[in-house]
C-alpha cells in the first residue's frame, strides 16, 4: 500500500492535538474518516501508532521516531513545489541552543551573519533533546553543554567557562578586592544557577556555612539567576559566560573566591557529520567559530 502525503500531514496533526476529532476538523474530514486512515496507516508500516483512549489519542514510541521522517518528506515537497514555482528563497539553518545560552549565543551569531545568504530558526531546549534533532535531521546546527562523541555527529569545544559569584554593584560584597571566603558569601541570600555537574554539590556546602538555615534555590536559565543579583540583592553563581555582557557592562561584578571555582560550564558545537557539504551550515559553523574567540 502506498502512504500520502495527506496522511502524513494527518499523523504529524493527530500528535500534535493528541485527538483524531480535532486533526479532522483541521483537515476538513470527519472523525470516523481520521481513525479509518490512521488505522490504515499503521497497517501500512506494521506498527501502533497511537494509544487510543476517551480524552483523545496518544502518540507511542514507534509514531514518535517516525514523525521526524513524515515531516522530512513533507518539507522536501513543499521545497521542491517553492523550486517549481521559482520562490526557492535562501537556505535555512535550524538552530538550537541551552536556555542559559541563548542571549549569548543567538543574538551575536546572528549579528555575524547578518549579510550572510541564509535564513536561521533558533529554539532552545536541553543538550540531550538537542542531540536527538540533530540525529534526527531536525537540526542542523547545536550549542550544548560536553557530551560524549557520538556516531554521525561532529563536536567542537567552543568554550570552558568557570562558574563564577557574581553580585550587583551596590552589593556589600561587590567592593572587596580581597578573595572572600565562601562562608562570607553564604550568610547572604544566595542564587547558584543549576548548571549541571557539581551545583547540587555547592548548594549543599554553602547550606552548612550559613549561620542561620536559609532556603537555598538552584535556578534555571542562567538569567533567573542574573536577575535576582541584578535587581533583588543575591549572590548568583553562574558560569561566566552567561554573564560577560553584564560584566562587561560593570552593571554586575565578579566575586574574588577563596578557592578555585566551583564548576566549569564546557560549551561544544555539534552537527552532523556526512560528506555532503551545507555551506549554509559552513558559515554558521564559521561565524560561531569566530564568536566564540571573543568568548576567551
Amino acid at each position: 500500500m502506498s502512504i500520502s502525503l495527506d496522511d502524513l500531514e494527518l499523523l504529524l496533526d493527530a500528535a500534535e492535538l493528541g485527538s483524531f476529532s480535532q486533526a479532522a476538523a483541521r483537515r476538513g474530514w470527519s472523525q470516523p474518516q481520521a481513525s479509518q486512515r490512521i488505522a490504515a496507516l499503521e497497517s501500512a508500516l506494521g506498527a501502533k501508532l497511537f494509544d487510543r483512549h476517551r480524552r483523545g489519542a496518544e502518540p507511542t514510541a514507534a509514531c514518535l521516531a517516525f514523525m521526524p521522517a513524515a515531516r522530512a518528506a513533507l518539507d522536501a515537497l513543499a521545497e521542491g513545489r517553492n523550486r517549481l514555482a521559482g520562490k526557492t528563497g535562501l537556505p535555512r539553518i535550524r538552530m538550537a541552543c541551552l536556555p542559559s545560552l541563548a542571549g549569548v549565543v543567538f543574538g551575536p551569531l546572528l549579528d555575524k551573519l547578518a549579510d550572510a545568504p541564509l535564513e536561521a530558526s533558533c529554539d532552545t531546549d536541553h543538550s540531550p533533546r538537542i542531540i536527538q534533532q540533530l540525529l534526527a535531521g531536525e537540526l542542523d546546527v547545536g550549542f550544548v553543554l560536553q557530551r560524549p562523541a557520538g556516531s554521525g555527529l561532529e563536536l567542537e569545544t567552543l568554550c570552558d567557562s568557570p562558574v563564577t559569584a557574581v553580585a550587583a554593584v551596590a552589593h556589600p560584597l561587590a567592593q572587596s578586592a580581597a578573595p572572600l571566603p565562601l562562608r562570607q558569601l553564604a550568610q547572604y541570600p544566595l542564587a547558584p544557577q543549576s548548571w549541571g555537574e557539581g551545583a547540587d554539590e555547592l548548594a549543599s556546602r554553602l547550606r552548612s556555612l550559613r549561620e542561620t538555615a536559609k532556603p537555598i534555590h538552584l535556578l534555571q536559565p542562567a538569567t533567573a539567576a542574573r536577575d535576582l543579583a541584578l535587581w533583588h540583592g543575591y549572590v548568583a553563581f553562574v558560569p561566566r559566560l552567561a554573564v560577560r555582557e553584564e560584566l562587561a557592562r560593570g552593571v554586575l561584578r565578579e566575586l574574588k573566591l577563596d578557592e578555585p571555582a566551583p564548576g566549569r560550564w564546557r560549551v561544544m558545537m555539534a552537527w552532523r557529520g556526512g560528506k555532503r557539504r551545507n555551506d549554509a551550515r559552513e558559515r554558521v559553523l564559521a561565524a560561531a567559530r569566530e564568536l566564540a574567540r571573543d568568548w576567551r
